[in-house]
């Protein structure tokens, strides 16, 4: 720290009973606000060290923020130098240091304090809070790509080579080997996901560290402002840092929350070759899980960042995808139990769910939850609703992600068409049929609320007396 880092420290220290360093910057926290400054570094992909760098990263954290956190973010200040030669906040004076102000929130609120908070329903709110920003944001013609993703793929392995000798030569040169040959096997699918407006302003640094949990609400914050090539990415790279992140601490049942909800949410604002990036996915878990590994090596943690080299390497030998299809009545419990299984199923962070009540909804242009009228649920809406609902599975298997399909199946033609789906596409299949006793089903469906299914007890009272025809999946007693 200079001279004039230390005179500024002790400005903002009075009253702060904390201060927090990172790489890059110092933040002091007081009663009810905090204050950011940047600290006077160059770091090779980031460089602080004039007066006008830092006030511009400072200007474009603020503004960049103000999408996902406007109530976190208040606004860039001025230090400037008295007349007496002392420092003071937003002086007549020349600048001496930009800083921003923030509103002080609970650090243990943070979901990397706590991701044992993160349960169904605060995946399924942060897979579509995210897809939101992805939607709302700017796309970035000339950005990302190939280009963009072969540069963090090299900044990778300059910066993991230069940790050899303390995380394993081989390791690393194994890792980015693997990561060489996938990458240019996707270079195609890449610059077509750019021309086709994938790629957007995004965060950049999505990980569980940067996203707050406020009023039961997710809040992402502290975006990358200081560099353009790791913050005008692919839509998909911003969210594989959170999968990824999810995967490493072993909550993939939360990584098929968030997935299954940013793919329904984005379909209703990108087209349909969005699900076509899911080719992509281990590549973009790979090289997350690569960044965390040198970044924990430079902070001292070998044995944490040994730990994602090997995560990385293992993102780039995925499964092969398969085919799931969970029928029965409704209430009996579908979504529940491919809730259960998809984690276990194919490549990280587990299948996609598909579910029929969602696709409704998405064609519907309405919220998840906003209930529907009788009239959505004709026959015709029901062929248009499986007709989307197979062509998005078929689109996802051929991308090598494995599906699990949740819906009703009670007509014996859609369950041939489910087992015909997976047969195309050359993937093994599974049919599920649950069973409950009719008691139960009805109080679950009774007091159902805030659900994408639409069933009521009297719908399920016209399915009891429905012809199924011959049911040949594995019939199972839901739980």
């Amino acid at each position: 720290m200079n001279s004039q880092e230390a005179e500024v420290a002790a400005l903002l220290s009075a009253g702060a009973d904390r201060v927090i360093e990172t790489a890059c910057a110092r933040v002091f926290l007081k009663p009810g606000v905090a204050f950011k400054v940047k600290r006077h570094v160059a770091l090779g992909y980031v460089d602080f060290t004039t007066l006008d760098r830092r006030l511009w990263a400072l200007e474009r954290e603020f503004r960049f923020n103000q999408a996902t956190a406007p109530d976190i973010y208040r606004a860039v200040r001025r230090i400037t130098r008295t007349e007496a030669g002392g420092l003071d906040l937003d002086g007549s004076g020349p600048l001496v240091e930009p800083v921003l102000e923030m509103r002080r929130f609970d650090a243990d609120a943070v979901l990397s304090s706590q991701p044992q908070v993160i349960d169904g329903s605060l995946g399924e709110s942060l897979g579509r809070t995210v897809a939101r920003s992805h939607s709302a944001a700017p796309v970035c013609a000339d950005a990302g790509g190939a280009a963009g993703m072969r540069y963090t793929i090299n900044s990778n392995a300059q910066l993991l080579r230069g940790l050899a000798p303390r995380l394993g030569a081989e390791a690393i040169e194994d890792l980015i080997s693997a990561t060489d040959a996938e990458f240019d096997r996707r270079a195609g699918l890449l610059e077509a996901r750019r021309a086709e407006g994938f790629v957007r302003r995004c965060h950049g640094d999505l990980h569980l560290g940067n996203i707050l949990l406020e009023d039961g609400r997710p809040v992402l914050f502290d975006c990358i402002e200081f560099n353009d090539m790791l913050s005008e990415i692919d839509v998909l790279y911003d969210l594989a840092f959170l999968l990824m992140d999810l995967d490493f601490l072993g909550r993939r049942d939360a990584g098929v929350r968030v997935l299954s909800a940013w793919l329904d949410e984005t379909a209703r604002n990108f087209p349909p070759a969005h699900w076509d990036g899911l080719a992509l996915l281990p590549l973009m878990l790979s090289m997350r899980a690569a960044v965390r590994a040198h970044v924990n090596a430079n902070s001292g943690d070998d044995a944490t960042a040994r730990r994602y080299l090997a995560a990385a390497a293992a993102h780039l030998e995925p499964p092969p995808p398969s085919l799931m299809a969970v029928g029965g009545l409704s209430g009996t419990g579908k979504t529940t139990f491919a809730r259960a299984v998809a984690p276990a199923i194919g490549v990280s962070p587990g299948a996609v769910i598909l579910r029929s009540d969602e696709v409704r909804k998405r064609l519907a242009g309405v919220a998840p939850d906003e209930r529907l009228p009788p009239e959505a649920y004709s026959p015709q809406r029901d062929e248009a609703v499986h007709g989307v609902l197979f062509t998005d599975a078929t689109r996802a298997l051929a991308a090598g992600h494995a599906v699990v399909l949740d819906a009703t199946f009670m007509d014996p033609a859609r369950r041939a068409a489910a087992e015909s789906l997976a047969k195309a596409a050359g993937v093994a299949f599974e049919g599920v049929w649950l069973e409950l006793p009719a008691e139960i089903a009805r109080a679950r469906l009774a007091a159902r609320r805030g659900d994408a299914s639409d069933a009521t007890v009297e719908i399920y009272e016209r399915q009891v007396a429905a012809d199924l025809g011959p049911i040949s999946w594995r019939r199972q007693a839901a739980v």
